[in-house]
């Protein structure tokens, strides 16, 4: 069946998350011990030095406990990325992290946005729409199950926190739910029935009358009637 492929996944599954997640925490390691701060390539609003932080900011954390909250997160849901979604996986991931720093970059207060949170936000409103909007029944299992575990998250696309980058959140979410939309129709989809007609089907007319000229007793009429029709799978590209 189809979604069985699709769900194969690929050689990325875990390769790209923990590379990812190996990589910030690196580059924290590099700021620590050789006394360097690469905040000032974060992203900084509507001026032209302070675009390198599109490219470079989700690389970059203030400390461990920003490093930690971004680290997990970032490695579940791009595994779910591209375990569920591996048609789509690296354009979600690096488009939809560079549209995410450009919508920062474009709204946010003037100071340094940094850290990965953004591209963790897209990574949850991505999956998370996604299954919605296909409505294959695996997907919505996958949503619910992202909205169990990161729920709270869509509380931080606000301004409730001194000293965090809501607009960088907000940007993330946003620019997930518009790729989920983008590629509804990409890999895994919704599934339909279609009703198939049988050899019962002509003992029966429209209104569930017997048309059969004979018939051994009700026991076995009423049991045809239960198995008038079956479903047929079928799915969309």
């Amino acid at each position: 069946m189809k979604d069985k492929d699709e769900l194969k996944g690929s050689n990325s599954l875990f390769l790209i998350p923990l590379s990812f997640v190996c990589l910030i925490w690196f580059i924290y390691w590099v700021e620590i011990n050789f006394g360097l701060n690469f905040n000032k390539y974060g992203v900084y609003p509507r001026t032209l030095k302070g675009s390198v932080g599109i490219l470079f900011s989700p690389f970059i954390h203030s400390d461990t406990s920003h490093l930690f909250n971004n680290s997990i997160p970032l490695f579940v849901l791009s595994s779910i990325l591209f375990f569920f979604y591996n048609k789509v996986a690296y354009r979600v991931l690096i488009y939809g992290g560079l549209l995410t720093g450009l919508l920062t970059w474009l709204i946010a207060r003037e100071a340094h946005h940094i850290g990965a949170s953004g591209v963790v936000y897209l990574l949850f409103s991505f999956t998370f729409f996604s299954g919605i909007i296909k409505k294959h029944f695996r997907l919505i299992a996958v949503s619910l199950v992202i909205i169990f575990l990161y729920g709270s998250m869509v509380w931080y696309v606000l301004p409730i926190k001194e000293g965090m980058s809501w607009e960088g959140h907000l940007s993330g979410f946003l620019i997930g739910s518009f790729f989920s939309f983008l590629y509804r129709k990409e890999g895994i989809v919704k599934e339909n029935f279609e009703f198939s007609k049988t050899e019962f089907d002509e003992m029966f007319d429209e209104e569930g009358n017997y048309l059969a000229p004979e018939i051994i007793n009700e026991e076995e009429l009423e049991s045809l009637k239960q198995i008038n029709y079956k479903y047929i799978y079928i799915e969309e590209e």
